[in-house]
């Protein structure tokens, strides 16, 4: 068993999940998928892991249980696949009224009061749900064993705007500094977690030390940065880039687009846009890299060739979140209707707040088919043949 754990642990295959709110249950089911590849009983066979907002936290639930692969993806799938929305923020009318009353009677403040983050719901279920099903102290195990490397998570500093990575690994890895961008070593906790997955304006922001942080996407220029500095070479990217199916033709619309509309496109920009051209900027240096003699290569520390696997969604989240709106409860759906948010394919605001088990089912079978659709080229790449 040292010896399979050794093998595992050296390689250089790295796992990065971006975020997207309920969005990441696909994620799940590509990793499910991948878990019925690997042989059983294994570790995980990525040693290197990084997640951002909701992917943030697959990736510390994976962290969790390493040294079991398909026991980990097991628990996490479970988890997905019976939440609600009440278990990720406040849902009833009392609590959902009271906390945006709240945040207006805080603006009448004075500024030397003590005053607590402010946004449109209150995520407060989510603690409790992390700290029920995160068994933290299991990292650190993990990574004393020799199943598991480094896992990162990457949040957004609202106090100095650099995008920061919290990460655990083996003390051969160090800090980095680049511009606005920073990998700080942690021992990952509830905060971080919480810290990641705050979507903008929707969750609050939460403090570390001294500085306040939000969601990872919003200053993450480098996504695949943080695998890279602890050591990641064969980047497994399960991306949220999907094809467009809007129920209606947008050339045959008339009309301008909704403030819902404007919304969801920046919320898309935040999630994937950065993504995308930084795997164009990779496969860039690659090519360049490719025309210089291996030894002049070696002669540059920090240059190195980076592989990428990619998949992204074969289907559309929001045309799919249309099939479940009226899921949510009518309290988030009268208030979003309030904010011109409404059930339309057009906005896809209601993608990522759609925190329920059957929308996360479909999302996560629709992960699992799209990997299961590349079985093959997986096996090949992660060396589970």
């Amino acid at each position: 068993m040292s010896h399979i754990k050794r093998i595992y642990k050296d390689s250089k295959n790295a796992l990065v999940l971006t975020g997207g709110g309920a969005r990441a249950a696909y994620q799940v089911g590509v990793l499910s998928a991948i878990a019925k590849f690997s042989p059983r009983n294994r570790p995980i066979p990525f040693p290197i892991i990084c997640g951002t907002s909701a992917g943030a936290i697959n990736t510390t639930a994976l962290a969790c249980y390493a040294s079991c692969f398909q026991l980990g993806v097991k628990k996490l799938e479970w988890v997905w696949k019976n939440l609600t929305t009440s278990r990720i923020y406040h849902s009833d009318p009392y609590r959902v009224s009271s906390h945006i009353l709240k945040a207006m009677m805080a603006s009448f403040q004075a500024d030397y009061a003590n005053k607590t983050p402010r946004s449109l719901l209150n995520n407060a279920p989510l603690r409790s749900l992390l700290n029920e099903v995160v068994d933290y102290k299991r990292i650190d195990n993990n990574i004393r064993k020799n199943f598991l490397s480094a896992v990162s998570v990457t949040t957004s500093s609202y106090t100095s705007g650099d995008s920061i990575s919290f990460f655990q690994s083996e003390s051969t890895i160090k800090p980095w500094f680049r511009a606005k961008r920073r990998g700080i070593p942690s021992l990952i906790n509830s905060h971080h977690l919480l810290a990641s997955a705050a979507i903008p304006l929707v969750f609050p922001s939460v403090k570390i030390l001294n500085e306040h942080y939000g969601d990872g996407s919003v200053h993450q220029l480098s996504p695949l940065s943080p695998a890279i500095h602890l050591g990641g070479e064969k980047l497994f990217v399960i991306g949220v880039e999907q094809p467009r199916e809007p129920l209606h033709p947008r050339e045959n619309n008339p009309h301008p687009p909704t403030t819902a509309t404007i919304a969801g496109h920046l919320l898309d920009g935040i999630f994937s846009d950065t993504l995308q051209s930084d795997l164009e900027r990779m496969h860039r240096v690659n090519n360049t890299l490719s025309l210089i003699e291996p030894e002049q290569q070696q002669a540059h520390e920090g240059l190195k060739k980076i592989d990428s696997f990619v998949i992204n969604p074969s289907h559309d989240f929001n045309a799919i979140a249309v099939e479940y709106y009226h899921q949510l409860p009518l309290t988030i759906r009268t208030l979003l209707r309030s904010m011109g948010i409404a059930n339309d394919p057009e906005s896809s605001i209601i993608s990522y707040l759609l925190f329920d088990k059957h929308y996360c089912r479909h999302l996560i079978q629709l992960g699992y088919d799209d990997a299961l659709a590349q079985e093959q080229r997986i096996r090949e790449y992660l060396a589970l043949n």
